[in-house]
């Protein structure tokens, strides 16, 4: 079995980017699942993307991708 890389480590920063505008244009609305992943076409990205925003609301999952998109800027 494959391991999961920590965090967002492993997830490219154009997908990240997707995932914040599909969040600010409400076309996925935390807290996250699988099954809205899936919706979105991110499903292959599902455990490590849960693994950081599980359970966040609107405001957190957005605080997350924001800090880790200006991070990966800088």
């Amino acid at each position: 079995m494959a391991q999961v890389p920590m965090a967002l480590t492993g997830v490219p920063t154009e997908e990240l980017e997707q995932l914040l505008r599909l969040v600010h244009r409400k076309h996925i609305t935390p807290p996250l699942t699988p099954v809205e992943l899936a919706l979105v076409g991110l499903q292959h990205r599902s455990e490590e993307l849960m693994q950081s925003l599980r359970g966040l609301d609107e405001a957190g999952a957005r605080a997350v991708l924001i800090a880790v998109l200006a991070e990966r800027r800088s």
